[in-house]
């Protein structure tokens, strides 16, 4: 059957249509513009949103968790709740990302979240789709580790990297590395040979380092400023190498607490509408009450937004909706703007921007309804929720 959903407006988001109409069939989208242009066949199943608007669903490339699962946990109703409660925030595809451990519990994760990607979880309920995986560690600078278990950072090496490629079975999209350390441009190669998106961070890179990692291959920057040297007005680091390069695509976890707000508004100057890109870094915490959860191997403390261990911030309590209502107060961006960064840009970074991350005839029918203040209204994945 057909789906004819109609809005006050549609947020593409390359552009915003007023009058909107969305038409989909058998979870693909198959015509979309403004009501003038579109007509709705008969017989077609009518959803008025009024004056809500249509936006693509939201895609969070470096997720470790929320609903009180954790993606190392390997669960199947553990990752269904956990799909059904991003979806409700406006989230459709998101990216299980494993943290440092010990190469057996990795190798472990890697196995079952492999077996997962692509593949929607058994449920009635409208749920986020697990798309592939990012790697977010072990070949991690000690310097810069965060809250990274010291005894399990590894050196970069291609040996190791390919048994996670094998274990995960080619469901690798993205991997978290320090350019600096020895035997990263060995990696960071053959990474790209396989088509993962090496994000550098975690890193001590200066910026003459950094700027190395992008010559062998890097295109991302993890969390910018977290975990990562600071910039100096005489030594830029590997922070002025990602506000700097126009080559380089780079995400923030946009919470306020991350990154202040007045910062978040000089990344966004610098990056642009074309090369920002929004996670939330969420942990099992995310939508919990206060109390103690799990990330990977070890505990965290969670008392309101902050999630800590041993005094560091360790991940978030984020979802994509409230950061893009974050940007949207932060740096004074449209909806429009702001939606971009949930959207078509993770889309791009991963590779999937020819099915997902764009309302468009012929791609996937994830759309989020949101109000025009970015409140999330209703969500649709396929032909679920509607």
């Amino acid at each position: 059957m057909t789906h004819a959903l109609i809005a006050s407006g549609m947020i593409t988001p390359l552009e915003f249509v007023p009058d909107a109409v969305v038409l989909i069939d058998e979870g693909r989208i198959v015509a979309c513009g403004s009501r003038a242009t579109i007509e709705i066949p008969s017989g077609a199943h009518l959803h008025d949103f009024g004056e809500a608007l249509l936006a693509p669903g939201f895609i969070d490339m470096h997720i470790h968790g929320a609903a009180g699962y954790d993606v190392m946990a390997r669960s199947d109703s553990g990752l269904r709740t956990m799909g059904q409660f991003l979806a409700r925030h406006g989230i459709t595809s998101f990216v299980p990302t494993t943290v440092t451990a010990p190469t057996d519990t990795i190798i472990s994760a890697l196995e079952y979240l492999g077996s997962r990607a692509g593949i929607r979880p058994d449920s009635s309920d409208v749920c986020a789709v697990p798309i592939g995986i990012h790697i977010e560690g072990p070949f991690l600078s000690q310097a810069r580790r965060g809250v990274h278990p010291p005894i399990h950072i590894q050196e970069p090496n291609v040996a190791m990297f390919t048994r996670f490629w094998v274990a995960s079975n080619g469901a690798i999209r993205v991997i978290t590395l320090a350019p600096e350390l020895t035997g990263a441009p060995e990696l960071i190669r053959e990474a790209v040979r396989l088509g993962v998106r090496v994000s550098m961070g975690h890193s001590n890179a200066d910026y003459e380092e950094a700027c190395k990692g992008i010559f062998d291959g890097a295109r991302h920057a993890t969390h910018t400023f977290n975990a990562m040297r600071p910039m100096e007005h005489r030594a830029p680091g590997i922070a002025g190498c990602v506000l700097a390069d126009r080559s380089l695509t780079a995400d923030i976890i946009v919470d306020g607490l991350h990154v202040v707000p007045p910062v978040v508004d000089i990344f966004l100057r610098c990056k642009g509408r074309e090369l920002a890109v929004l996670i939330s870094d969420a942990t099992s915490a995310t939508g919990m009450p206060d109390g103690t959860y799990r990330l990977g191997s070890f505990e965290v403390e969670v008392t309101g937004l902050r999630c800590e261990s041993h005094g560091k911030l360790a991940g978030s309590v984020l979802t994509l909706d409230v950061a893009v209502r974050n940007v949207m107060e932060f740096a004074k961006w449209s909806l429009e703007d702001a939606v971009r960064l949930a959207t078509l840009n993770p889309a791009r970074v991963l590779g999937i921007d020819d099915r997902k991350g764009q309302l468009k005839p012929g791609y996937d029918a994830d759309i989020v309804v949101l109000s025009n203040k970015g409140e999330v209204i209703q969500t649709i994945a396929g032909e679920r929720g509607i």
